[in-house]
């Protein structure tokens, strides 16, 4: 149990530390603090905190820097989570411009938390492998296009727009639709483009121009069940002294890369899970920490927004960041259906 000055001391630190990425000292410590001290009683306190592993001792430096542990105990005791009004009003107003598809929302939201964090944010949509295709529903926009919307088990949907010449007809898309309910009714999202060939036969007895029609669904389908991983500000690690080690960066952008990672990531308990250094085995690395914040989209499915960067990030307002923009996800999302 850390006493309150011992606890000040270690917020003062990592407070620090977030903003300069430079060790702190004893004397840069006493001009921070609001309390008096003398230097010598503040290197025995850091001292008993480096005793407990919550600083560490680099070997340029004399001054301490927070431990993975320390950076722990910051979060969950001493974070206090507050977001600027400014930026609460940002968000909103952001999604107020206009209607966005979801899918739009997604990546906006991944640009938005990329920009704001000046991190790299990684945004999963549903995952739909586990879901069947329940329907599929046509609406004509004017006499060369209308807009199919395929729903599935769990109530999502997924908008396809067709743009059409005179050789099709809306009565050609709409028999198209009816063979697809019929047939693929119940089958799983991830293989209803390889059932389609099954049906080929039947499209093309039915169907003018069915070549056509045959190569946008299955398009359709194919990116309806492709994996909604989006990231975005990969390169703003280019900025973080964390990673001036080439090597370093190189092991960083490769887990980037990789958007099973962020499904493993993902599957955490509770509403907002955060991950420091040693404590992420699916990213083990020992300076980079990950946040992540579930989206509740209905009853059935479920989002992911994420933050990766160094230990070193300002986990307060990046918390209070990801739990605001759930939220305002969340309503657009129910809005939208």
């Amino acid at each position: 149990m850390l006493t309150e000055r011992q606890t000040l001391i270690l917020k003062t630190i990592i407070d620090e530390f977030t903003k300069t990425a430079e060790p702190v000292g004893s004397k840069r410590l006493m001009s921070l603090l609001d309390i008096s001290v003398s230097s010598a009683t503040l290197r025995n306190e850091m001292a008993i905190l480096e005793e407990f592993g919550l600083l560490e001792k680099t070997h340029t430096s004399s001054g301490r820097i927070p431990s993975s542990k320390g950076y722990r105990y910051y979060v969950e005791n001493l974070m206090d989570k507050k977001l600027d009004s400014k930026v609460q009003n940002a968000l909103s107003e952001v999604f107020q411009e206009r209607h966005y598809t979801m899918e739009e929302i997604v990546k906006k939201s991944c640009d938005i938390l990329s920009q704001m964090t000046n991190l790299t944010s990684v945004v999963l949509g549903p995952e739909t492998s586990s879901q069947t295709l329940q329907h599929i529903q046509i609406f004509p926009i004017n006499e060369r296009s209308a807009v199919c919307v395929f729903i599935t088990s769990h109530g999502h949907t997924e908008n396809k727009t067709f743009h059409f010449d005179e050789s099709i007809s809306l009565k050609d898309i709409q028999t198209c639709c009816n063979i697809l309910n019929d047939q693929l009714a119940g089958t799983p999202i991830n293989e209803v483009a390889t059932k389609m060939e099954e049906i080929r036969p039947m499209l093309s007895s039915q169907v003018s121009r069915h070549e056509v029609l045959f190569q946008a669904f299955v398009g359709a389908f194919m990116k309806f069940a492709s994996d909604n991983v989006y990231t975005s500000g990969a390169t703003n690690m280019l900025y973080q002294p964390e990673f001036a080690d080439i090597e370093k960066l190189k092991e960083l952008m490769k887990f980037l890369e990789d958007s099973t990672v962020w499904r493993q990531l993902g599957n955490s308990e509770g509403d907002i899970s955060i991950r420091i250094g040693n404590d992420n085995e699916v990213i083990p690395m020992d300076n980079v920490s990950v946040i992540t914040s579930k989206i509740k989209l209905n009853q059935e499915e479920e989002g992911q927004l994420m933050v990766v960067g160094p230990t070193r990030m300002p986990y307060n307002k990046i918390v209070a960041l990801m739990e605001y923009m759930a939220k305002v996800i969340e309503d657009l999302y129910r809005d939208d259906g």
